[in-house]
């Protein structure tokens, strides 16, 4: 497996060198939420705002207004909890193009409460005008800068930072989803990090002559897959959603309502993390307890088939971990 450091710190130095209209909006976390290289770069086009979320998005509002794309970059608590009220009023009601870089979502820091976005996606999405995208790998981190630019209102990036694992061959494309395998018996959808957890156990459904259909999704709003329900509709146990994110408003949210307006009566079983803040811990250590791992999705799969699955550890593919604390931010604050 490929590991790359500071992917988007790299790219977003190069993405931009010939887009004057780009600028960088950093509140005190420039190094963090890799904008550090985009300030010793290009200083003029580089604005640090301070601990002033709501004065950074209303200020990004008022670029985007006089021509500039912003791409506001902070951990993702701070951009929708903070400055819900300046983002709604100074950006979604407008529509100006304001691409908001949330770091840290779900699990993806020990940091706590504080700090983990596990409800970004189902306010966000909530926001007229406002597209929601979630990366899950380094090349849709790569990618997703384009994929922004090119959508002509407010966007929200669910990101991620230091050392990444390449699953993709292929770049993020808007509105699409990836279709990873096929098969009759079950459907599964995940997003973000949890796809790497899904692609962990491959090779227990097919030691278990289970055909299955797998999806990634990275774009959550707008959420509109036709292929996907139709996969749905034929499956003989149903969908299984699986998310860095709670239950409520994120993707599993996203296949219920687009079930039951297109009259899908099948199962759908919600993998996410239940009605419940998190604690500070490993984001290995946090998938497992709060059951949006490898092992969470074969109990679920179980439920779903009425069968037991019959495989070893060593079944189970192998992960990315990133350290705690390196020298790319792996996981620290």
């Amino acid at each position: 497996m490929e590991i790359l450091k500071r992917v988007h710190a790299k790219n977003l130095v190069k993405w931009a060198k010939n887009k004057p209209e780009v600028l960088v909006l950093s509140a005190d976390l420039t190094s963090s939420c890799e904008a550090d290289a985009f300030r010793d770069t290009y200083p003029d086009r580089f604005f640090s705002m301070g601990i002033a979320e709501q004065n950074m998005l209303s200020f990004a509002g008022g670029l985007a207004r006089e021509g500039f794309v912003p791409y506001v970059h902070t951990f993702a608590v701070f951009i929708y909890r903070r400055a819900l009220d300046q983002i709604a009023m100074s950006v979604a009601y407008p529509n100006v193009p304001v691409k908001m870089i949330g770091f840290l979502p779900g699990v993806t820091t020990p940091g706590g409460a504080t700090h983990q976005a596990i409800e970004d996606t189902a306010i966000m999405r909530s926001l007229p005008n406002m597209t929601v995208l979630e990366v899950g790998d380094a090349t849709e981190v790569e990618n997703v800068l384009d994929v922004s630019y090119k959508i002509p209102g407010p966007v929200y990036v669910r990101m991620l930072r230091g050392e990444l694992p390449r699953i993709f061959k292929t770049p993020m494309e808007f509105k699409k989803a990836r279709k990873l395998s096929e098969g009759k018996d079950l459907v599964i959808v995940s997003a973000g990090i949890c796809t790497e957890e899904m692609l962990r156990a491959v090779k227990v459904f097919e030691k278990n002559g289970l055909e299955v259909s797998m999806y990634h999704i990275s774009t959550l709003k707008p959420f509109e897959y036709p292929e996907i329900i139709e996969s749905i509709k034929k499956s003989k146990y149903g969908v299984i959603s699986m998310e860095n994110h709670t239950i409520i408003g994120g993707l599993g949210s996203c296949l219920a309502e687009c079930m039951a307006e297109e009259g899908v009566g099948k199962k759908l079983y919600r993998i996410g993390i239940e009605d419940s803040f998190l604690h500070g811990a490993s984001r290995p250590y946090l998938m497992k307890e709060y059951g949006i791992d490898v092992h969470a999705l074969l109990k679920t799969v179980e439920k779903a088939t009425k069968k037991k699955l019959k495989y070893k550890e060593e079944d189970l593919g192998e992960v990315f971990i990133p350290q705690l604390h390196s020298d790319a931010k792996a996981e620290a604050l």
